[in-house]
């Protein structure tokens, strides 16, 4: 599986406990958009949720 560079950093943002609208500042996106990468990474990766996904890709080495 490869995630996007944005999808993974969103990810990365996301292990270390920061909400969407905190990404969203941290990067300069909209909240949407970070939810939209979040979307597509857990698809990606057959996850049921965002922090299944962080685990995922923690333990595929991606993060």
């Amino acid at each position: 599986m490869r995630l996007s560079a944005r999808e993974s950093e969103v990810l990365k943002w996301t292990a270390e406990g920061k909400t969407a609208f905190d990404i969203g500042m941290i990067l300069s996106l909209t909240t949407r958009t970070v939810n939209f990468h979040i979307s597509s990474a857990i698809r990606k990766m057959g996850a049921n949720n965002k922090t299944s996904a962080v685990v995922i890709a923690t333990k595929s080495g991606l993060l």
